[in-house]
């Protein structure tokens, strides 16, 4: 028979029901866990939420969908066909681009036809693009088994033949130039310069900043994919809620835990308004500076944490708007007229007044998301972290920015067409999030030295503590935060 100790080994807690940590609580359980789930919020999803205002639903959080494979393989670990329970389509268009001068330009996922139109519109010869694609290419290939789906910040990590592999070809790294230097180095048109630039944005970072390798981000959208689930962005976390259900996982919701328990070099347990539950493995999917601050009650790593550069984070507007603009595509972007001005605001702590604007309209692929001749605008713009900046002014000035910019461009009375209205900026996402002042992807990607300074998956310290989620490595959005569970999960042992 168990003793209580065998069965406490046995039991697997994570903390906060993200993407991250749902994919988390299910690789556990058929690692052969008793894995209990907490989420302070009253539903599981993290930033992936939604919202019904006048007749529309609106995703509240990310919204595009790349390396679904990542999130197909979750249910074929559980034996299940990941098509009875999750469907997606792939999308023609990535995004439509605009231009204050009046251009446009569609980013078909097939690369040859998007790099035909965009030639048509920008003069930027086809092969340069289709030559700088193949590079993003390469650049994956070299980089995601080591940089992506394994924990290279560990020694061992480096003597693997791939690793070998990335250091005889650093060079195409490009580590040591920005990711708009080699951008502008390939392309003549300014305009195919500013698209490819925006990719920085994807983590927070800045194209002027950022180091060259992440150039790999538009390989996922321009020679992999881009998806949209079939009833949008929140089935993801309902069909992974489902299996994480039919696996055995215990679900907490509207629980928050407030303390660890810590012993010597390991984790006893968590405590939560219920009592405490003693375990044999912790996983935390909470960003890194408030877990080490509130619940390990360390400060020194969160100080340590806070050093680093936080990345952008945003201001949404979810507007029910009482027509319809057939203008618009799924994923559209109203490009700043001063691009590098932007950038300079964000990284003062400001905003532009001439933002580039994002604006996604789920309606598009889901029609019940909006009334019969109705749209639901998820409208957001990149703006700083929270540092106490008075946001009532910022989200005033900002929607009227928004507005005219709109308007110019689609040649309308933007305001008149809202009909209601919520807004999430900073503070709030900090609030529901608990993303550290806002900060949507922990620290930024403005160093050649990020990606080896973030937060690693697991802390020698502690012999049963790991660590998911947009926070840690590999970095934030859907695809790093289901790469951060598995490469967690590979190091953790199976029950005995």
């Amino acid at each position: 028979m168990m003793n209580g100790e065998d069965m406490n080994k046995k039991r697997a807690v994570v903390i906060g029901a993200g993407i991250g940590g749902l994919a988390t609580a299910v690789r556990l359980a058929l690692k052969g866990y008793e894995t209990h789930l907490y989420e302070k919020n009253g539903s599981a999803g993290g930033k992936i939420g939604e919202l019904r205002l006048e007749g529309c639903r609106f995703d509240t959080g990310p919204s595009l969908f790349t390396l679904p494979d990542l999130v197909d393989e979750l249910f074929t670990l559980a034996g299940e066909n990941p098509r009875d329970h999750f469907r997606y389509i792939p999308l023609e268009s990535s995004c439509r681009y605009f231009w204050d001068d009046g251009m446009m330009l569609n980013a078909w996922t097939d690369r040859h036809r998007f790099a035909e139109e965009a030639e048509k519109v920008t003069g930027e010869p086809h092969e340069n693009i289709l030559g700088f694609l193949d590079e993003c290419a390469e650049l994956y290939d070299l980089t995601a088994g080591i940089f992506i789906f394994s924990p290279f910040y560990q020694f061992e990590n480096f003597r693997k033949p791939e690793s070998l592999h990335v250091a005889r070809n650093f060079r195409k790294l490009h580590a040591f130039s920005t990711m708009h230097g080699v951008i502008s180095r390939r392309f003549r048109s300014p305009k195919l310069i500013q698209l490819f630039d925006r990719y920085a944005t994807y983590n927070g970072s800045s194209p002027y900043r950022a180091p060259g390798t992440l150039n790999v981000i538009a390989h996922l959208e321009h020679n992999m994919g881009a998806f949209f689930p079939e009833k949008g962005m929140r089935e993801i976390v309902d069909a992974l809620e489902g299996l994480a259900n039919r696996c055995g996982v215990t679900i907490h919701t509207g629980e928050e835990v407030v303390s660890v328990v810590k012993e010597g070099k390991s984790i006893r347990g968590v405590e939560t308004s219920s009592g405490i539950t003693s375990c044999g493995v912790v996983v935390s999917d909470v960003d890194v500076i408030p877990f080490y601050r509130k619940l390990l009650k360390e400060e020194g790593p969160a100080r340590k944490q806070e050093r680093q550069e936080r990345s952008t984070s945003a201001l949404i507007f979810y507007w029910a708007m009482n027509r319809r603009f057939e203008e618009l595509d799924l994923h559209n972007i109203f490009f700043s007229s001063d691009y590098p001005g932007e950038f300079r605001a964000l990284r003062k702590g400001e905003v532009t007044d001439d933002p580039t604007v994002y604006l996604f309209a789920s309606s598009r692929v889901v029609p019940r998301d909006a009334p019969a001749g109705k749209d639901n605008w998820f409208v957001m713009i990149n703006v700083p972290y929270d540092r106490g900046q008075d946001w009532k002014r910022i989200v005033r000035a900002a929607c009227a920015n928004i507005i005219k910019k709109l308007g110019r461009r689609l040649g309308c009375d933007i305001e008149a067409a809202i009909d209601a209205e919520e807004v999430l900026d900073p503070k709030l996402i900090e609030r529901l999030t608990a993303s550290h002042r806002g900060a949507l992807y922990g620290s930024s990607s403005n160093s050649r030295f990020a990606a080896f300074r973030r937060h690693p998956n697991v802390r020698n310290r502690y012999d049963n503590l790991w660590f998911v989620g947009g926070s840690v490595h590999p970095g934030g959005g859907i695809p790093l935060c289901l790469a951060s569970a598995r490469i967690a999960c590979d190091m953790i042992p199976p029950a005995e």
